[in-house]
Protein backbone atom coordinates (compact mmCIF):
# COMPACT_ATOMS: atom_id res chain seq x y z
CA UNK A 1 0.00 0.00 0.00
CA UNK A 2 1.04 3.59 -0.70
CA UNK A 3 2.29 5.90 1.46
CA UNK A 4 -0.12 7.94 0.86
CA UNK A 5 -3.09 5.41 1.05
CA UNK A 6 -1.95 4.34 4.38
CA UNK A 7 -2.26 7.86 6.06
CA UNK A 8 -5.90 8.13 3.88
CA UNK A 9 -7.02 4.82 5.34
CA UNK A 10 -6.46 6.15 9.47
CA UNK A 11 -7.82 9.19 8.49
CA UNK A 12 -11.34 7.38 7.84
CA UNK A 13 -10.31 4.97 10.76
CA UNK A 14 -10.05 8.16 13.02
CA UNK A 15 -12.77 9.83 11.87
CA UNK A 16 -14.87 6.86 12.10
CA UNK A 17 -13.75 6.26 15.79
CA UNK A 18 -11.56 8.96 17.12
CA UNK A 19 -11.06 7.75 20.73
CA UNK A 20 -11.07 4.05 19.96
CA UNK A 21 -10.14 1.69 23.34
CA UNK A 22 -10.30 -2.08 24.31
CA UNK A 23 -13.35 -3.65 24.92
CA UNK A 24 -12.14 -5.29 27.57
CA UNK A 25 -12.91 -3.94 30.64
CA UNK A 26 -10.65 -2.64 33.21
CA UNK A 27 -9.92 0.15 36.04
CA UNK A 28 -5.90 -0.57 36.42
CA UNK A 29 -2.92 -2.16 34.56
CA UNK A 30 -2.69 -5.31 36.51
CA UNK A 31 -6.76 -6.09 35.76
CA UNK A 32 -5.95 -5.08 31.93
CA UNK A 33 -2.70 -7.56 31.82
CA UNK A 34 -4.78 -10.54 33.65
CA UNK A 35 -7.99 -9.82 31.59
CA UNK A 36 -5.46 -9.71 28.09
CA UNK A 37 -3.79 -12.99 29.21
CA UNK A 38 -7.35 -14.37 29.94
CA UNK A 39 -8.24 -13.57 26.50
CA UNK A 40 -5.66 -16.23 24.33
CA UNK A 41 -8.42 -18.05 22.47
CA UNK A 42 -11.13 -16.33 23.83
CA UNK A 43 -13.66 -13.54 23.29
CA UNK A 44 -13.52 -10.23 24.88
CA UNK A 45 -17.04 -10.73 25.91
CA UNK A 46 -16.51 -13.77 27.44
CA UNK A 47 -13.66 -12.55 29.49
CA UNK A 48 -15.83 -9.62 30.86
CA UNK A 49 -18.35 -11.74 32.16
CA UNK A 50 -15.74 -13.71 34.16
CA UNK A 51 -13.81 -10.73 35.24
CA UNK A 52 -17.24 -9.02 36.60
CA UNK A 53 -17.37 -11.48 38.86
CA UNK A 54 -13.66 -11.79 39.57
CA UNK A 55 -12.53 -8.29 40.08
CA UNK A 56 -14.70 -7.20 42.70
CA UNK A 57 -13.46 -10.10 45.06
CA UNK A 58 -9.75 -10.28 43.94
CA UNK A 59 -8.17 -7.31 41.47
CA UNK A 60 -4.40 -7.20 43.09
CA UNK A 61 -1.56 -9.57 42.17
CA UNK A 62 -1.94 -10.46 46.28
CA UNK A 63 -5.77 -10.57 46.02
CA UNK A 64 -5.41 -13.18 43.30
CA UNK A 65 -2.67 -15.11 45.45
CA UNK A 66 -4.94 -14.95 48.52
CA UNK A 67 -7.83 -16.89 46.24
CA UNK A 68 -5.58 -19.53 45.44
CA UNK A 69 -5.58 -21.16 42.54
CA UNK A 70 -8.69 -23.65 43.06
CA UNK A 71 -11.41 -20.51 43.78
CA UNK A 72 -10.22 -18.67 40.61
CA UNK A 73 -10.49 -21.35 38.74
CA UNK A 74 -14.03 -21.25 39.85
CA UNK A 75 -14.46 -17.76 38.86
CA UNK A 76 -12.73 -18.41 35.34
CA UNK A 77 -14.07 -21.59 34.27
CA UNK A 78 -16.35 -20.51 31.62
CA UNK A 79 -12.89 -19.07 29.65
CA UNK A 80 -11.08 -21.83 27.43
CA UNK A 81 -8.00 -23.11 29.01
CA UNK A 82 -8.79 -21.97 32.37
CA UNK A 83 -6.97 -24.37 34.34
CA UNK A 84 -3.63 -23.53 32.40
CA UNK A 85 -4.65 -19.79 32.82
CA UNK A 86 -5.75 -19.74 36.51
CA UNK A 87 -2.25 -21.62 37.23
CA UNK A 88 -0.77 -18.87 35.27
CA UNK A 89 -2.10 -16.22 37.08
CA UNK A 90 -1.13 -17.22 40.63
CA UNK A 91 2.61 -17.70 39.13
CA UNK A 92 2.47 -14.09 37.59
CA UNK A 93 0.96 -12.51 40.66
CA UNK A 94 3.42 -14.31 42.63
CA UNK A 95 6.34 -12.42 40.34
CA UNK A 96 4.54 -9.68 40.50
CA UNK A 97 4.18 -9.45 44.46
CA UNK A 98 7.79 -10.30 45.36
CA UNK A 99 9.80 -8.93 42.42
CA UNK A 100 7.96 -5.60 41.68
CA UNK A 101 6.08 -5.03 44.72
CA UNK A 102 3.03 -5.97 42.91
CA UNK A 103 2.94 -3.02 40.38
CA UNK A 104 2.73 -4.09 36.50
CA UNK A 105 6.47 -3.19 35.41
CA UNK A 106 6.23 -0.82 32.39
CA UNK A 107 9.10 -2.63 30.03
CA UNK A 108 8.43 -5.53 27.46
CA UNK A 109 11.12 -7.88 28.68
CA UNK A 110 10.14 -7.70 32.24
CA UNK A 111 6.21 -8.30 31.01
CA UNK A 112 7.37 -10.86 28.77
CA UNK A 113 9.25 -12.96 31.44
CA UNK A 114 5.65 -13.09 33.36
CA UNK A 115 3.74 -16.84 33.33
CA UNK A 116 1.37 -16.47 30.17
CA UNK A 117 1.94 -13.07 28.81
CA UNK A 118 3.49 -12.82 25.37
CA UNK A 119 4.76 -10.29 22.93
CA UNK A 120 1.38 -9.44 22.09
CA UNK A 121 0.30 -9.02 25.66
CA UNK A 122 2.51 -7.20 26.96
CA UNK A 123 2.56 -4.55 24.18
CA UNK A 124 -1.39 -4.38 24.59
CA UNK A 125 -0.91 -3.51 28.25
CA UNK A 126 2.18 -1.28 27.02
CA UNK A 127 -0.13 0.33 24.80
CA UNK A 128 -3.76 0.37 26.22
CA UNK A 129 -2.17 0.45 29.77
CA UNK A 130 1.01 3.04 29.64
CA UNK A 131 0.38 4.85 26.63
CA UNK A 132 3.26 3.31 24.52
CA UNK A 133 2.42 3.32 20.66
CA UNK A 134 3.16 -0.30 20.43
CA UNK A 135 0.91 -2.72 17.66
CA UNK A 136 -0.04 -5.96 19.22
CA UNK A 137 -0.66 -8.06 16.17
CA UNK A 138 -3.53 -11.02 16.95
CA UNK A 139 -5.54 -12.78 14.27
CA UNK A 140 -7.69 -10.07 13.52
CA UNK A 141 -4.22 -7.47 12.65
CA UNK A 142 -2.82 -10.18 10.83
CA UNK A 143 -5.96 -10.44 8.61
CA UNK A 144 -6.35 -7.05 8.02
CA UNK A 145 -2.50 -6.58 7.41
CA UNK A 146 -2.39 -9.04 4.99
CA UNK A 147 -5.77 -8.41 3.22
CA UNK A 148 -5.54 -4.43 2.71
CA UNK A 149 -1.95 -5.22 1.61
CA UNK A 150 -1.18 -2.83 4.54
CA UNK A 151 1.50 -4.84 6.07
CA UNK A 152 1.80 -8.53 4.35
CA UNK A 153 3.54 -10.66 5.80
CA UNK A 154 3.91 -14.79 6.47
CA UNK A 155 3.61 -14.68 10.73
CA UNK A 156 2.64 -12.12 13.29
CA UNK A 157 6.47 -10.80 14.17
CA UNK A 158 6.96 -9.97 10.15
CA UNK A 159 3.15 -8.01 10.30
CA UNK A 160 4.18 -5.92 13.38
CA UNK A 161 7.68 -5.24 12.26
CA UNK A 162 5.74 -3.97 8.97
CA UNK A 163 3.19 -2.19 10.83
CA UNK A 164 5.70 -0.15 12.71
CA UNK A 165 7.98 0.75 10.09
CA UNK A 166 4.48 2.12 7.64
CA UNK A 167 2.14 3.58 10.10
CA UNK A 168 3.00 7.10 10.75
CA UNK A 169 3.51 8.22 13.97
CA UNK A 170 0.15 10.40 14.38
CA UNK A 171 -1.42 7.37 14.25
CA UNK A 172 0.62 4.57 15.79
CA UNK A 173 -1.06 5.32 19.69
CA UNK A 174 -4.84 4.36 18.12
CA UNK A 175 -3.86 2.09 15.37
CA UNK A 176 -3.65 -1.24 17.20
CA UNK A 177 -7.34 -0.37 18.50
CA UNK A 178 -8.54 0.67 15.15
CA UNK A 179 -7.49 -2.53 13.21
CA UNK A 180 -8.73 -4.95 15.79
CA UNK A 181 -12.03 -3.25 15.69
CA UNK A 182 -11.82 -3.39 11.94
CA UNK A 183 -10.90 -7.01 11.78
CA UNK A 184 -13.39 -8.00 14.19
CA UNK A 185 -16.59 -5.95 12.84
CA UNK A 186 -15.65 -6.08 9.39
CA UNK A 187 -13.09 -7.12 7.69
CA UNK A 188 -14.31 -10.56 9.42
CA UNK A 189 -12.66 -13.73 8.91
CA UNK A 190 -15.19 -15.67 6.38
CA UNK A 191 -17.18 -13.21 4.92
CA UNK A 192 -15.98 -9.18 5.48
CA UNK A 193 -18.40 -6.88 5.21
CA UNK A 194 -16.72 -4.98 2.04
CA UNK A 195 -19.55 -2.88 1.03
CA UNK A 196 -19.68 -1.67 4.32
CA UNK A 197 -15.89 -0.80 4.55
CA UNK A 198 -14.49 2.79 4.69
CA UNK A 199 -11.55 1.99 2.96
CA UNK A 200 -12.48 -0.37 0.18
CA UNK A 201 -11.40 2.07 -2.47
CA UNK A 202 -7.58 1.75 -0.75
CA UNK A 203 -7.88 -1.81 -0.26
CA UNK A 204 -6.01 -4.75 -2.08
CA UNK A 205 -8.42 -7.63 -1.39
CA UNK A 206 -8.83 -9.07 -4.90
CA UNK A 207 -11.76 -11.04 -3.12
CA UNK A 208 -14.26 -8.46 -2.50
CA UNK A 209 -17.59 -9.50 -1.31
CA UNK A 210 -20.31 -7.34 -3.40
CA UNK A 211 -22.84 -4.98 -1.78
Amino acid sequence: MKKADVVEMFTRLRELNPHPKTELEYTTPFELLLAVALSAQATDVGVNKATRRLFPVANTPQGILDLGVEKLKSYISTIGLFNNKAKNAIAMSRILVDEYGGEVPRSREALETLPGVGRKTANVVLNTAFGEPTIAVDTHIFRVANRTGLAPGADVRKVEDKLEKVIPAQFKQDAHHWLILHGRYVCKARKPDCPQCVIIDLCRYKKKTPG
